[in-house]
């Protein structure tokens, strides 16, 4: 299973995780995908049937990617329709995150979760005669190839800079260069950084904050 370390649990790490999983796994699942019903995708839950009504631009997602999905039942009726994913979470975070990792970005983090995953491929799960990755190369040829275009997973602001060479992200405020107070710039969020470009120059980057209310203010601008 691949996996990814983010700093926030919206739809930019939702979108940026596939993404990722996808790249490495070199195609996109044939079958249905199974799903929470998280608000990243799911608009609705309508009833207690399977029938949702989707996040708008999940729809987008799904058909970029091919994605077939499948939303597992709400609360204790559809416990049992994700408890293979949930425990292999839970076999990752005793024999990888425990103790935490000392690291100094959650970049530097994800590398070793990359590492990690490599390491996984030769892992043997119970009395199973053959290893994880020995099991993936039997389906790998069955994924779907990736489609040629990129899927864009941030979300874009156009933002006036206010008084204080500060622009305000999701009810988060973020420094820029004193010399762009009052000008519009365009803000780029993603699953951890923003990025501020003036036209197609980047002016700022920084890491993205996720508690309500907060500043990030670098000195320099």
């Amino acid at each position: 299973m691949q996996k990814r370390i983010f700093a926030s649990g919206g739809q930019e790490a939702f979108f940026e995780g596939h993404v990722h999983a996808f790249s490495v796994l070199g195609g996109v699942p044939t079958g249905k995908v199974r799903y929470d019903n998280l608000k990243a995708a799911v608009a609705k839950v309508i009833g207690f049937a399977r029938q949702r009504q989707e996040n708008e631009r999940w729809i987008l997602f799904r058909e970029h990617f091919g994605v077939e999905s499948f939303y597992c039942r709400p609360g204790i009726a559809g416990a049992h329709e994700k408890g293979g994913v949930e425990g292999d979470v839970g076999f990752f975070r005793r024999n990888r995150l425990g103790p935490v990792p000392e690291v100094s970005s959650l970049a530097e983090l994800n590398v070793l979760v990359d590492q990690w995953d490599e390491e996984d491929d030769a892992r043997r799960i119970r009395l199973r005669p053959r290893t994880v990755g020995d099991y993936f190369a039997v389906e790998q040829p069955l994924l779907k190839p990736l489609p040629q275009e990129p899927f864009d997973t941030s979300r874009t602001f156009a933002l006036r800079v206010d008084r204080y060479s500060r622009i305000s992200v999701r009810t988060n405020s973020y420094s820029v260069p004193v010399r762009f107070i009052g000008r519009r710039v365009r803000a780029v969020l993603h699953a951890n950084d923003l990025v501020v470009y003036d036209g197609g120059t980047e002016i700022a980057r920084h890491e993205r904050l996720i508690a309500k209310g907060g500043e990030r203010l670098v000195l320099d601008h």
